[in-house]
């Protein structure tokens, strides 16, 4: 349970059969709190709902109440959200959802209450239903093709906002790997949408990103500050650098770094988020200097640890920041002793009782790894925690189901989530270049073949299945003949096409060459000679 339910006074229980079991015997219904620390509408709603006598006292006498940490419990938070933070969702004993809200007052949550209790008497537990995205047991299978690129191509120029920058017409996520995508493919887009996201989500007195904004013009910033949103951005923009030669993108990079290694710095590894607080961001430097900073939630997660080290390699393989780098080195450490165990399997946090093997995280730390490999020459536990997630997770189909297949609930149900998928795909890519072992592209192009079928379906937001797709479908590495960190790997390093694997071999013969699909199409002895023969090519 997190730390803010005791400052409620309903008298909350843990996600467990516990709770369930109450429910089923004293023929209630449950209400689930799902609540993360960086929000402050979680905050307001508990002090302004959960915190009132009459509506807490009503929930403890009609309801068996729950409360759950969305940010610890993963499996809970896609299963049961509303689409936002604080949901409140009311459940039958088995598990089913009879209706829930996001933020509500007082007078609306009375009226959610007295609504659900007229269902539940009415109905009982045939009030309840399964969501959708949990009825099918497997996503619509299809084949790779070249069309799954060219659709995600179409979407980006038919969705950009020619005059704010970024994707869509209302609300604006920045969208970090749909950016990498546009990098290659539609560059205007991606390098205007990078300005607009510098200009208005960049935080430029205490550093790092604001997680999205509610206008079309990214005006009216939800200003939380998650690390694996920092992280994605960091990677953006120094891919931006890359390509461009922007100083202004190496230096928000560097920025957001120094905001990752200083704020969000436990000591150890990178806490999980800063609350978002308007009073304290609109203030100006010098109320900012005496107020108190923002709730950070220190918690180590294990799934944006491993992004953060993947965002600041490649932060420092393309300006040899020597800050990112040791941060990324010490975070990777911590959570390869702490939270990696000796089979492969990822332990969500530092929490005594955390989950232990879920997809996100398996996913979050082989992308870590992986490019740990290629820019430090280190591979770590890459190969045990990829071969537990494909032994334990991929199902018969070739997705990748999120977690155990039982649990209370719901969480018992499968789970195919996309965004996870295509993060673990884009790590075992790179992992099958690296280890020239075949079988994890094939558990890779299995997983994004599941998919495949919904392809024409699938909007800008999700860009990156179609990068991956199109990593799948032509295949490069740069294997350079050298041990990590030679002027020649850092060369490469800066070189090579983003979505191409960049392969440190120290029993190599000092050349470096470009494979496509097993043919070598470029190759070079020195940064100079490699540079002409990738530009020339």
């Amino acid at each position: 349970m997190d730390e803010f339910a005791a400052e409620t006074k309903v008298e909350w229980r843990e996600w467990g059969p516990e709770a369930f079991e109450r429910a089923a015997d004293s023929d209630k219904p449950l209400l689930l709190s799902l609540s993360v620390p960086w929000s402050p509408e979680c905050r307001a709603m508990d002090r302004g709902v959960f915190g009132e006598p009459r509506i807490a006292a009503n929930i403890n006498d009609g309801f068996v109440p729950v409360r759950v940490d969305a940010d610890r419990n993963p499996l809970v938070r896609e299963r049961y959200t509303m689409g936002g933070f604080p949901s409140t969702v009311f459940l039958t004993p088995s598990g089913e959802v009879i209706s829930g809200s996001t933020f509500l007052g007082p007078d609306g949550f009375r009226g959610i209450l007295d609504s659900v209790r007229e269902s539940w008497d009415a109905k009982g537990a045939a009030a309840g239903s399964v969501p959708r995205q949990l009825q099918d047991e497997a996503p619509p299978a299809g084949e790779l093709r070249p069309r799954i690129e060219e659709h995600m191509v179409e979407q980006l120029l038919g969705s950009f906002d020619d005059e704010f920058g970024g994707w869509g017409s209302d609300v604006k996520f920045p969208l970090a790997r749909t950016v990498e995508f546009a990098l290659v493919r539609a560059r205007d887009q991606a390098t205007r949408t990078l300005e607009a996201i510098q200009t208005h989500l960049l935080d430029t007195y205490d550093g790092g990103f604001y997680r999205y904004a509610t206008g079309r013009d990214w005006s009216n910033p939800r200003r939380e500050k998650l690390l694996d949103e920092n992280a994605a951005l960091v990677r953006a923009f120094a891919h931006g650098y890359r390509y461009t030669g922007t100083e202004a993108y190496r230096d928000t990079a560097m920025r957001t770094v120094e905001y990752l290694t200083t704020d969000l710095w436990t000591g150890d590894a990178f806490a999980g988020s800063q609350a978002g607080d308007d009073d304290y961001y609109q203030a100006s430097p010098t109320d900012r200097e005496d107020a108190d900073a923002p709730h950070v939630d220190e918690t180590v997660f294990a799934d944006r640890n491993g992004l953060a080290v993947d965002g600041l390699l490649w932060a420092h393989a393309y300006t040899d920041d020597e800050r990112a780098e040791r941060h990324a080195r010490r975070a990777r450490e911590y959570v390869c002793t702490q939270l990696v165990d000796g089979d492969g399997a990822v332990i969500h946090d530092d929490a005594a009782d955390s989950h232990r093997g879920l997809l996100i995280d398996q996913a979050g730390v082989l992308q870590g790894l992986t490019t740990s490999w290629q820019v430090l020459g280190e591979a770590g536990p890459a190969a045990a925690v990829a071969d537990w997630t494909i032994e334990h997770r991929q199902q018969p189909s070739g997705a990748f189901r999120d977690g155990p297949d039982t649990g209370v609930g719901l969480c018992g149900r499968s789970l195919h989530p996309l965004d996870t998928t295509v993060e673990l795909a884009d790590a075992l890519v790179d992992l099958a270049a690296l280890t020239g072992e075949e079988r994890y592209r094939r558990a890779a192009r299995d997983a994004v073949e599941s998919f495949a079928g919904a392809a024409e379906r699938m909007g800008v937001e999700v860009a990156g299945y179609a990068s991956v797709a199109a990593r799948l479908r032509d295949p490069q590495r740069l294997v350079v003949g050298t041990e990590a960190g030679t002027d020649l790997h850092r060369a490469a390093l800066r070189l090579a096409d983003h979505e191409t694997t960049v392969v440190p071999d120290p029993d190599g013969d000092g050349v470096a060459r470009r494979y496509e699909d097993g043919t070598v199409t470029a190759e070079g002895e020195t940064p100079a000679d490699l540079e002409t023969a990738l530009t020339t090519t």
